[in-house]
């Protein structure tokens, strides 16, 4: 595992370690909800060994990221610009799994020069969760989780069951090229609303890999494959 290195969005502080060569173009990784960078353990050094610069990044109140009082999406896209500046990065390809499909969205949508090229990997949806997602009120039975704050699946849950408009409206201006993989029948995510979202981004295509949910997981390779091909493109 490569260092890990911090800085602040704000007054919170989180974690992100990288991979690749120095001077390679930048690849920025996003993680699911409940997951941290680790989950980029084999996708990371796969694509820094074609050259991309990775910077796989821990989210608010995940990994070794503070936990912090505000878990909107809008507070991790701020994270994610904070990230930006901080590397002086201009444009990055963004690779992004589930939640981190909702914040790569924003991002792309309100700084669209930020995002260069665009992945969304089985991403939950900008439209209200059916039937509606239960808001947890405290961790559950059992220790508290301890590899995220448990206040994040509360906050995501009552932001999938009542999505704001910019998060739908804002998918037609997305100007970076964008591949959206779904997982196919054995995802819990819609996958005639993930062809939706596709259709909603202007040029964007959208691609089965049955795998489920976790295709980067599951299917390491294909998704890899695809994810190389899509990210070699001119």
């Amino acid at each position: 595992m490569n260092a890990m290195r911090t800085f602040r969005s704000g007054g919170v502080r989180l974690a992100y370690e990288q991979d690749g060569p120095a001077g390679g173009p930048p690849l920025l990784l996003l993680h699911a909800l409940g997951e941290n960078r680790g989950s980029w353990a084999e996708v990371a050094p796969a694509l820094a060994a074609d050259g991309w610069r990775t910077t796989a990044l821990d989210l608010r109140g995940h990994g070794d990221s503070d936990r912090a009082d505000d878990y909107t999406f809008e507070a991790m896209r701020d994270d994610v610009f904070a990230l930006l500046d901080e590397l002086r990065i201009d444009g990055a390809a963004v690779v992004a799994h589930s939640l981190g499909t909702m914040v790569a969205s924003l991002v792309a949508m309100d700084r669209p020069a930020a995002v260069r090229r665009l992945v969304l990997e089985d991403g939950p949806l900008p439209f209200p969760a059916d039937p509606p997602r239960p808001v947890p009120a405290g961790p559950g039975p059992g220790p508290e989780p301890t590899g995220y704050d448990w206040r994040v699946v509360a906050a995501v849950a009552r932001q999938r069951n009542a999505p704001a408009a910019r998060h739908r409206e804002g998918l037609a201006e997305i100007t970076a090229p964008t591949l959206v993989l779904g997982g196919g029948p054995s995802s819990h995510i819609p996958q005639d609303q993930l062809a939706d979202v596709a259709a909603r981004i202007p040029g964007a295509r959208f691609t089965t890999i049955p795998a489920g949910h976790m295709i980067h997981d599951d299917r390491f390779s294909d998704f890899v494959a695809a994810t190389r091909a899509f990210l070699s493109e001119r």
